[in-house]
């Protein structure tokens, strides 16, 4: 008989009412708000204006005079406690806590399906009829669709109706690529529509020349069903062939232009997934014209973000972004790079003798005397490899094949690089038995667990000198003693070590390290192996006989002088550390301060001095790893993701962390260097991170 609305923001549907009550806006209202397990008060800020009120209570209003307004809140106190209802909050809490207040929630999980999470009954697997993941779905076929989703061609395109062609040559698309599209139920604002005070259709430049169309130009969208007007943007950068349509027009309200182009119009509403029952029109077929236009063209932006609108910002990331991630690569240092860039020109193979390979055989031979002397031994001792993996590949099969199946048996360790792990797997492939040593809490082996492990069998064993996850230090000079005592060959991974703490092959007594460049300063692709004197290995890579036969290939000529620089600069990175230990402490007490319940992981009297490892309870480490990447702060997150799996550290869970502490846990690595002003600003972004993003980064998963 007559119609009444409650209208919040006045819009053009009033005009059809007999009756309108004025709703106050948000800014009008003590209301909430909640985002997950967040729940916030939101102040007013003006008085109602007139006989103004709560849309809310409007219609408490309403349910009262009609006899049921006791089951409806009738006012702000009685509304937010009803919200509130069943969290443990009271309006108190919330009062108290400053007007907002968090419920804690369980973080995201992984594989529920083997932890029985994903069926009602609690048994492992899918809820499905048959309890499995069903790629044939029983389910849609009880209900009499195909089991087995397969491709069908549209009902409408270029191959399935070739007979429109000539009528309709054009594909097309709506709301693709226009970001500047906005609800239809918001055209009746001014300063929404301002940008784009019409719709608009996207046509390439050659399909627009051909049909006489110009930037601007009025044009119509026709298809088998009706016809549009809308500006036309004519661009390169769609693909040719191709339209893409302003969607979300034909409303009641706003311009003209937008009341009249519905492009509902053009779509076939019978040509639908008959499963959701959502329309299928990204391949329909239509044709553009020009018509008729009283007055000049209309250029309206496409809004899409262009390439020289990002270079007109002249950021520069390195410029801003503060790297805390040193223990995963290293900058290359000014005078490596300087270094390298000289040695562009020299083109010669060093294995030649005329004087072009003279002269790239000099230059290898400088770097190896370079390395040779920062760790303590003759040059003849190093070998140039292609990175810290293949120094480990080389030194545990080349040790293990060498030993022609007279002994067997491998130790190492349950918290090594994957370089040696895999290999150590691998060999377990060809008949070797392999020992994994546990670490305790500290991520320490124990010396005892190595000496109960070795048997007559033992012909290698190897343990790290530092971890690359949390930086404990491993005692290599008493592990490698107990070895030596029994004849057995010991290897080290010093791949994270050099360049952090100092590297003696005298000192440790090891009989095969592998170092990496990348890791302190030096160039990607470029690895040492220290081989001692007497050790025999199976070559595993078989060629010219290059680097003594043990690794053959022509040399990086230019990435191992910039490796022997780096090598070079080794003691200035030592000098550093007390300044690099005093940092780190720095960064340890300010998160402290900022969760006072976080957890250290690793050895706090023995690791290395640029590496922190910790643990936040609650928070996924690689949610804050993101929303810290956001501000340009660079550090690393306890779960794998690097490596495209979401498990958490194997490193952390030998250690005895739990895998919700593990995925929870943060790896800040400082470079030599780093500032001071750095990590002060690093405190206040996780500072930032952890009181104002605590309860959305949660369930941020890996990516």
């Amino acid at each position: 008989d007559f119609l009444v609305t409650i209208d919040r923001q006045l819009t053009s549907d009033s005009a059809y009412a007999d009756i309108v009550l004025p709703a106050a806006t948000y800014f009008e209202n003590t209301s909430y708000m909640t985002y997950g397990s967040l729940f916030k008060i939101r102040e007013r800020m003006i008085e109602p204006l007139g006989e103004a009120r709560s849309d809310v209570f409007i219609l408490s209003e309403l349910a009262k005079r009609l006899g049921y307004g006791h089951l409806y809140p009738q006012n702000e106190e009685e509304l937010l406690n009803h919200a509130l209802a069943g969290s443990g909050f009271s309006l108190d809490d919330v009062k108290k806590s400053g007007g907002m207040v968090s419920i804690d929630t369980e973080m995201m999980q992984y594989k529920k399906w083997e932890k029985g999470k994903l069926r009602k009954d609690g048994k492992p697997g899918f809820e499905t009829p048959t309890g499995k993941f069903e790629i044939a779905s029983t389910i849609l076929e009880e209900f009499g669709y195909e089991p087995l989703p397969k491709y069908t061609e549209p009902k409408e395109g270029p191959l399935s109706q070739p007979e429109l062609l000539d009528k309709y040559p054009l594909v097309f698309n709506s709301g693709a690529r226009v970001n500047t599209s906005f609800h239809t139920q918001h055209h009746g604002i001014k300063g929404l529509f301002k940008d784009r005070p019409e719709p608009t259709v996207m046509i390439n430049s050659e399909d627009a020349a051909e049909r006489g169309i110009a930037n601007g130009d009025k044009v119509m969208i026709k298809t088998p069903r009706g016809s549009v007007v809308q500006r036309a943007i004519v661009t390169g950068d769609i693909k040719q062939g191709c339209i893409d349509a302003n969607h979300a027009c034909g409303s009641p309200v706003g311009p003209e232009a937008w009341k009249k182009s519905n492009i509902n119009d053009l779509t076939d509403l019978d040509n639908y997934d008959p499963i959701s029952g959502f329309p299928v029109y990204k391949a329909l077929l239509c044709e553009i014209v020009k018509v008729k236009d009283d007055g000049a063209p209309l250029i309206i932006d496409s809004g899409e973000i262009r390439s020289d609108e990002i270079e007109i910002a002249e950021i520069k990331k390195s410029d801003k972004t503060i790297y805390l991630d040193n223990n995963a690569t290293t900058k290359i240092a000014d005078e490596v790079k300087d270094q390298m860039i000289e040695l562009l020109d020299i083109y010669g193979n060093p294995s030649s003798i005329h004087g072009e390979g003279k002269q790239a055989n000099q230059i290898v031979e400088q770097a190896r005397r370079k390395v040779a002397q920062q760790i303590n031994c003759t040059a003849k001792r190093i070998i140039f490899t292609g990175s810290g993996t293949e120094s480990d590949n080389i030194a545990i099969k080349g040790v293990a094949l060498a030993s022609n199946n007279k002994k067997n048996h491998i130790i190492t360790s349950t918290v090594e690089h994957p370089a040696v792990l895999n290999s150590c797997r691998w060999l377990e492939t060809q008949g070797f038995k392999i020992s994994y040593l546990p670490v305790d809490r500290t991520g320490t082996v124990d010396l005892k667990d190595l000496e109960k492990t070795i048997t007559d069998r033992t012909c290698l064993i190897s343990i790290m000198l530092a971890n690359n996850v949390t930086g404990s230090v491993q005692p290599v000079k008493e592990l490698a003693e107990i070895a030596k005592k029994r004849g057995i060959i010991f290897h080290s991974d010093a791949v994270q070590a050099m360049g952090k703490i100092p590297v003696d092959i005298d000192e440790l007594g090891v009989d095969l390290l592998s170092i990496s460049g990348h890791k302190f300063y030096g160039p990607k692709g470029v690895g040492v192996l220290y081989i001692k004197k007497g050790i025999d290995l199976e070559y595993l890579i078989h060629g010219g006989g290059q680097e003594f036969g043990i690794r053959s290939a022509t040399e990086n000529v230019m990435g191992i002088a910039g490796f022997g620089k780096a090598m070079e600069m080794v003691p200035k990175y030592l000098k550093n550390i007390k300044k690099t230990i005093k940092l780190r402490d720095r960064l340890q007490s300010g998160i402290k301060d900022i969760v006072p319940d976080y957890i250290f992981n690793g050895n706090a009297n023995n690791r290395l001095p640029n590496t922190l490892n910790i643990t936040i309870p609650g928070i996924r480490g690689e949610s804050i790893v993101l929303e810290a990447a956001k501000r340009r702060l660079c550090f690393s997150s306890g779960s794998a993701c690097h490596s495209g799996s979401s498990a958490p550290s194997y490193v952390l869970l030998a250690m005895g962390l739990t895998e919700e502490e593990a995925h929870c846990s943060l790896r800040f690595s400082l470079g030599y260097k780093t500032t001071e002003e750095e990590i002060l600003k690093s405190l206040d972004i996780i500072r930032e991170i952890i009181n104002d993003s605590k309860n959305i980064i949660r369930f941020v998963p890996c990516k």
